[in-house]
């Protein structure tokens, strides 16, 4: 079975970067992907895809990237479920392998 996610888009806010109960480290962050065709109204639509990366990796991120950068994603898709009461919410995240930096800090 394939799980493969390619993606190009900005950061919607800096990474963080936090550890599990094992101390390794993970970052996350979201990232806006702009769709390839136009809507009804002419405007094209967004989508905010949250992101995780994993040791070195999320150390990485959080040192180099900040909101607004235009970074490539390699990944898979995982879905997260938490049940709160009747409700059932599902959140995509994707689990990054490999992230490119596609453009130069401003800073």
């Amino acid at each position: 079975m394939i799980n493969k996610i390619i993606l190009t888009g900005r950061l919607v806010r800096d990474p963080e970067l936090k550890k599990t109960d094992d101390g390794v480290s993970f970052s996350t962050f979201t990232i806006a992907v702009g769709r390839n065709y136009r809507n009804s109204k002419g405007e094209i639509d967004t989508d905010f895809i949250d992101i995780i990366s994993w040791r070195k990796q999320a150390e990485r991120c959080v040192e180099y990237l900040g909101k607004g950068r235009l970074i490539g994603v390699e990944g898979s898709l995982r879905i997260n479920r938490k049940k709160k009461k009747e409700r059932t919410y599902i959140n995509p995240i994707v689990n990054a392998d490999r992230i490119e930096y596609l453009d130069s800090p401003t800073k």
